[in-house]
């Protein structure tokens, strides 16, 4: 446990949180094999392809091992590390016909040191239906509480389009809490990726997360970044259940969804 709290310097490296915060990770799924998926980007990109077989992915002319989960019918998150300093979340909607690809790049320095783009994109050959998965404001105000396993417990509140808070409410973490750029995006009703960038320790997250049920929140993600050394990549896929604990409803003229 961290003792002196607010000096960064003794803050846990991003590869002494990983033992045993895969906990609540969900099975990995098989789905996909066999299948090629083309991507149009929703803007100017490229065309894009993801093709796989077993539990690999060939993507971008690299093949590379993957984690396949399936977030709800027909909805999958798939994640792989094709670089070392690129990480490529996928999200596939195998029934709108739609997708996200949300690639995170550790930096050479800049603040935050690890950075994220996120291009929508329609699949070849299923007819696109209901709206672009697109940025939203719909978790701003939202505090919820999220359990990764036995041991780690984080607490989240959504401030704004850009910022966000977590508070480490159990784990070798616990009594840390920092604010941090944040990005959410709309995939079905109530289904956002939520990714974050932390501005202290060099890494970034990106979680598609279940907001249906305010009891039973469920969520699926990595973190990406550098070891405690500053130069080796760190890449972990886990899980959490979570609970709405609040929801704070802003005056008008003073709500940060508003922009």
């Amino acid at each position: 446990m961290v003792t002196t709290l607010s000096d960064t310097s003794t803050w846990l490296p991003l590869d002494g949180l990983a033992p045993g915060f895969d906990a609540n990770k969900a099975p990995v799924v098989g789905d996909l094999h066999g299948r090629a998926f083309v991507l149009h980007d929703d803007g100017d990109g490229p065309d894009r392809t993801a093709r796989f077989t077993g539990a690999r992915v060939a993507w971008d002319g690299a093949t590379v091992l993957c984690e396949t989960f399936l977030v709800d019918p027909d909805l999958y998150y798939v994640q792989f590390h094709p670089a070392p300093r690129e990480a490529v979340s996928l999200l596939l909607d195998l029934r709108d016909g739609r997708a996200l690809v949300v690639t995170t790049t550790i930096g050479d320095d800049g603040t935050p040191r690890v950075t994220q783009e996120f291009r929508p994109a329609t699949l070849d050959g299923i007819e696109a239906r209901g709206e672009p998965m697109a940025p939203s404001t719909a978790l701003i105000g939202r505090r919820v509480v999220w359990v990764y396993s036995r041991e780690h417990a984080y607490e989240h509140v959504y401030l704004s389009p850009h910022w966000y808070t977590w508070q480490c409410l159990a784990g070798p973490e616990r009594g840390l809490a920092d604010t941090d750029e944040n990005t959410v995006y709309r995939i079905r009703p109530g289904i956002h990726v939520f990714a974050w960038r932390e501005k202290v320790i060099p890494c970034a997250s990106v979680t598609v997360a279940d907001h249906r049920d305010a009891r039973r929140l469920r969520s699926h993600g990595v973190l990406f970044g550098l070891d405690g050394s500053g130069e080796r990549p760190t890449h972990f896929t886990f899980g959490a259940h979570g609970r709405l604990l609040s929801t704070t409803v802003h005056p008008d003229g003073l709500d940060p969804a508003e922009r």
